[in-house]
């Protein structure tokens, strides 16, 4: 409190210090233009004249000064803006002069030239005050950085966040940096000093403050700012050849206080403006901690996440599988290095061969299984349709009913937004899969569960590291579509959730992702682009390719006739089941093995449409197929897997 009332002192004196700086400068400016406009030589009446009109003129210029908040600001902070407010007060006080002049008796002539040399004068003298001032700010900035050799840091954000940072580089020497401001946007808190650190300026200013305090790094200290804020500050700094970075949200920093140490660069999932997740631990800690884990596709992008996360929660075991020799060697690796006492088990396996399933299940007696192995790149498997279909559909076939068979408690698979009316063979393959998952789980003690969601930042395949290649390679920068939109979320988040949604299902259900609201792909571009330091259309160019095979401009998360129901969490929420006949279904999913396992991709197709009537067959199957045989037997060959049981 004390510093504080010490600092408003301060802050009055230097105002009225100011404004009688102000008040000699009009003087002399006026005196000055008298003298010059008669060579020096005043004549006694224009001196009596000068005596009688001063007063008025000063009070005059001081009260439009005062308005204009010249009284107050920093000189040393002086830019080009600051000089056009100097250029404005000057031309009304000049006017406000000649109204009152115009209210005097006629004795009382000045010379029109007296009048603009006054105001010339004054304008000159007091920018040429703030710019001396600035440049000698500037010269011992320029000295002591070159000695002392710190990174000199912006703090946008005044509140506790920011002083916490700025308590923090004073108390360790070794950061080798110092905070030369704060910059905020609320009123009551410009012009004011915290931590013994001046607030300069308000965020419009930022790119000027980054030049003026000759600034190395900003610092994001409001890390609840919108999207569309944070765009606007990053962009500044941009603009200002200035590194930003970002504090992250206090639920993602595992200690109790705020550190410099967990600044980081800002990243594109920052920009999306996502809630933050909250999760109940206890429930995934009910259904996991000393549970014998199974994840499938334990090589992928989600596969590989559900493993750390699961592993946090101390199962029995974990064992990966994929077919995926190097990505299974490297998942496994990172985990031992980072979770040494657990136990994991590797399985290098195809969830296609219904042999191999068999055995992981005898042999480890899975008491949960994550699904996450899955054919998802778009445009491959409508190339690849058939191999799409034995892998999404037979292989979910194959681990759901080995899971029912071995008494497993827990099932989730992971789902996609393509499912619902599917254009292409991948989303109408995921589509069929949660068909079979759902109707398996009337009569099984399994508690099946569907977990469907849009796009992942930074899987493979998905256009984030696409996008990031591009741009490193100096472009173009591809997007089919300018006003193509998706669903888009973490894959931390993402699998949060999956694992969130595994310990509320009871059976059956769908379970939905809160993804917010889509996200244009062109912006995720301009976005990675600008993140990048450069700017979109100038230094890397985006070009526009045309929507692929199987491709929507829209992706849905709901089915018509689902509807949905909430759950106890404000982020997950349950389709309502629709079950099949399941007599009709183990034999459409035979039928469709059959066709799939004699390269009959006519049969397939057809097949695929009659389990998900709402998938639309796009491909002209009268002309030839990589994948179209023209074998289409109907026996059932040996080995052949059973019907579904009830």
């Amino acid at each position: 409190m004390n510093i504080k009332v010490g600092f408003l002192n301060k802050g009055r004196w230097r105002r009225v210090l100011t404004l009688g700086f102000q008040a000699y400068v009009v003087a002399t400016a006026f005196l000055l233009a008298f003298a010059v406009r008669f060579d020096f030589q005043i004549p006694p009446e224009y001196q009596q004249v000068f005596k009688v009109t001063l007063p008025a003129l000063i009070a005059i210029k001081l009260v439009v000064f005062w308005r204009l908040r010249l009284a107050s600001g920093w000189w040393k902070y002086v830019s080009l803006p600051d000089l056009l407010v100097l250029v404005r007060a000057n031309t009304f006080a000049s006017l406000g002069f000649l109204i009152y002049l115009a209210f005097l008796p006629p004795l009382v002539n000045i010379p029109r030239t007296v009048l603009v040399l006054d105001g010339l004068f004054c304008f000159l003298i007091l920018s040429g005050a703030r710019v001396l001032t600035r440049l000698l700010r500037e010269s011992q900035v320029r000295n002591a950085k070159v000695e002392l050799g710190r990174e000199r840091l912006l703090i946008v954000g005044a509140g506790a966040v920011g002083q916490s940072i700025v308590r923090e580089i004073r108390q360790n020497p070794h950061l080798n940096s110092e905070v030369v401001g704060f910059v905020d946007d609320d009123p009551e808190r410009l012009d004011q000093q915290f931590q013994g650190v001046n607030v300069v300026g308000a965020v419009e200013r930022l790119e000027d403050l980054c030049r003026e305090c000759m600034v190395d790094q900003v610092i994001i200290a409001q890390p609840a700012l919108c999207p569309k804020a944070l765009r606007d500050i990053v962009e500044r700094c941009r603009r200002a050849g200035v590194k930003s970075k970002i504090l992250p949200t206090v639920e993602d920093i595992i200690t109790d206080a705020v550190s410099v140490q967990h600044v980081r660069d800002v990243q594109l999932e920052d920009l999306l403006g996502r809630k933050p997740i909250h999760l109940d631990l206890d429930d995934i800690s009910n259904y996991l901690q000393g549970k014998r884990i199974l994840v499938t596709g334990a090589g992928g992008s989600i596969g590989s996440e559900i493993c750390r996360q699961v592993s946090a929660f101390s199962p029995a075991s974990v064992v990966l599988l994929d077919n995926a020799e190097t990505p299974l060697f490297h998942i496994e690796n990172e985990l031992r290095e980072h979770f040494p006492a657990q136990s994991y088990e590797t399985s290098l396996s195809d969830i296609r061969d219904l042999t191999r399933v068999e055995y992981v299940f005898n042999h480890w007696r899975p008491e949960v299984v994550f699904h996450a192995a899955a054919y998802k790149h778009v445009p491959m498997s409508e190339h690849n349709p058939i191999e799409a279909i034995r892998n999404n559909v037979i292989g979910t076939r194959n681990l759901a009913d080995k899971a029912h068979d071995c008494g497993a408690q827990h099932f989730v698979m992971v789902s996609t937004d393509k499912a619902v009316r599917p254009t292409n063979a991948m989303g109408a393959s995921k589509r069929a899969a949660e068909v079979y998952v759902q109707t398996l789980a009337q009569n099984s003690k399994t508690n099946f569960v569907t977990v469907r969601f849009g796009n992942v930042l930074g899987s493979n395949g998905s256009v984030v590291p696409i996008f990031q290649e591009q741009i490193r390679k100096g472009g173009p920068v591809t997007v089919t579509d300018p006003e193509i939109t998706r669903f888009f979320m973490t894959i931390p988040e993402a699998v949060q959730l999956v694992l969130q949604a595994g310990s509320m299902g009871q059976g059956g259900e769908i379970m939905l992702v809160d993804m917010g609201e889509p996200v244009k792909v062109l912006r995720l571009a301009e976005d990675l682009i600008r993140l990048s330091g450069l700017q979109p259309y100038e230094d890397i160019e985006i070009v526009f390719t045309g929507l692929r095979p199987g491709e929507k401009l829209y992706e849905e998360l709901l089915l018509d006739d689902e509807g949905v129901r909430p759950t106890r969490h404000e982020q997950i929420c349950v389709a309502n089941a629709s079950f099949h006949d399941p007599i009709l279904l183990a034999r459409q999913i035979e039928d469709l093995y059959l066709a799939c396992r004699h390269m009959d991709l006519d049969g397939s197709l057809r097949i695929l449409n009659r389990i998900v009537p709402e998938y639309r067959i796009s491909k002209d199957l009268s002309k030839p197929h990589p994948e179209l045989s023209t074998t289409k037997k109907t026996e059932k060959p040996a080995g052949s897997y059973a019907p579904m049981r009830s």
